[in-house]
């Protein structure tokens, strides 16, 4: 079984034990808080991945750096996981949980790059037209990326929408030269 697969059952056990005791939003809270602190220290990352490293060793890190911060039930999952031997896969679980969490509660990420930097206002249009057709709350990121000469590529979730002037001209020009004219 695959390390995605087996996080996010991990993921799934670990939000739905949250909602069951109320804790969710406290828990979603944490786990962000987790992924940023891995990160920000890759060393903390490679100190979970590697295996010669005990699972005692492992825990007690992790005690010592977010046992006061952290929800005690993601220390006790964390724990649990550690104790499996499967101290590798907490940053793939905490990312898996998230996913999770934007699903039920239907927030959808969606990442929009522009040749040049947008106006609040075209934003605030992106954003409507994402929320219109998908019913969700969005979360746009705005990128800057020159060599699209202009138009714009909208990501939501695993679709993507190219108007980028450098996407028309490649294809006229793939279609030019299948045709022998360049």
């Amino acid at each position: 079984m695959s390390e995605i697969q087996v996080a996010s059952r991990y993921a799934k056990s670990l939000i739905d034990l949250a909602e069951e005791q109320n804790a969710l939003e406290a828990v979603r809270t944490d786990i962000e808080f987790f992924l940023r602190t891995l990160r920000e220290n890759p060393t903390l990352k490679a100190v979970l991945r590697n295996p010669i490293l005990g699972p005692d060793k492992k825990s007690g890190i992790l005690t010592q750096l977010f046992g006061s911060r952290l929800h005690p039930m993601i220390m006790t999952f964390f724990a649990i996981v550690v104790r499996k031997g499967r101290s590798e896969i907490l940053f793939e679980t905490a990312k898996e949980f998230i996913n999770a969490y934007n699903i039920r509660k239907n927030i959808i990420k969606a990442t929009v790059t522009s040749a040049a930097p947008l106006s609040k206002e075209n934003i605030k249009q992106v954003e409507d037209v994402i929320k219109q057709s998908t019913k969700g709350e969005i979360i746009l990121t705005a990128k800057v990326d020159p060599s699209l000469i202009g138009g714009f590529v909208l990501k939501v979730g695993d679709k993507q929408f190219d108007t980028s002037i450098s996407t028309q001209l490649n294809k006229l020009k793939k279609e030019f030269s299948q045709k022998g004219i360049l």
